[in-house]
Formats: C-alpha cells, structure tokens, sequence
C-alpha cells in the first residue's frame, strides 16, 4: 500500500497530489493508494483521500503503507523509517505557494545523504523514483538522542 500524506500546515500540496493522479490513471501505481491531502484543493479522481486523519487513522496507515509519500516534514519521515517503510519525499516549494521558503529542499538533502530515503525534487520524475523506491533497501534510522543527553550531562557536570 501507498501511503500519502500532504501535512497538517495551511499549505496546499496539490502539485504531488496530481503527479500520483496520473500515475495511478496511467497504471504506473498499481499498489492500493490512500491519501491525506491536508489543506490542498486538487481532489483526486484515482485513489482514496481523506483531508485529515485523527493521530489513530494516521499511524494506522504508516503500519499498513510500504511506501509513504510526503512533503518534507520530518516528523512524517522520522515517523515512517523507524517503523522501517520506504519513504519517498518530495519538498514544498515556495514558487508553487507551497510554504515561505525552500527549506525543506535542503533537509531532504540530508535524509538522503544518510541513505534513509528517496527524494524526488521533480514531479516529472515520480515515476523513476517510485520505481527506485521499490527497488532499494534503506539504511536504518538509528535515534542519537541518547548521545546527545548523555553529552548535556556531561557538559552540566562539568559546570558544577
């Protein structure tokens, strides 16, 4: 199953909508494909959406998903590779009225950089990523937050 989501922000999204539109009407996608489309307008005529998802609705869908799509949020993302899915991430855009900047370009270069997921920064491409998903084993999300307490205890001790 594919697993879409747009995010909760007041931002439309439906540049990715419509991509995964397409493929699905083409037979591209053939995997069962259910959408969270947030704040954006394009309905899709292809698959099952809903605009929002109750916090039960939504991590049922990550755990059913082998695939999520998103924007580049990463609590979505984290969420997704330490349940161990394939995650395919496309960043909003400010050109396209998507968010106020492109920061979500550069965070999405750092998640792929460590091999956790698939970027797709053209729509055109979709296809070829989905199929580059499909066909790759990603690293495994490994947590630094232990380190990283550890380091602020020992730092704080040091200040005693």
């Amino acid at each position: 199953m594919i697993f879409i989501t747009t995010g909760s922000q007041k931002f439309q999204f439906d540049r990715l909508l419509k991509a995964i539109d397409e493929l699905v009407a083409k037979g591209s996608i053939q995997e069962e494909t259910f959408a969270q489309t947030g704040y954006s307008d394009y309905i899709p005529q292809h698959y099952a959406y809903s605009k929002f998802l109750n916090r039960e609705e939504f991590a049922a869908r990550i755990e059913r998903a082998d695939i999520v799509i998103t924007h580049g949020g990463t609590g979505v993302i984290i969420n997704a590779v330490k349940k161990r899915k394939k995650v395919l991430a496309v960043p909003r855009l400010a050109k396209f009225q998507e968010h106020v900047d492109n920061h979500q370009e550069q965070l999405l270069k750092e998640f792929d950089e460590m091999k956790l997921i698939c970027v797709c920064y053209d729509v055109a491409e979709m296809a070829d990523k989905l199929e580059e998903v499909r066909g790759t084993n990603y690293l495994e999300y490994k947590s630094n937050t232990a380190n990283m307490i550890a380091d602020i205890e020992t730092f704080l001790g040091e200040c005693q």
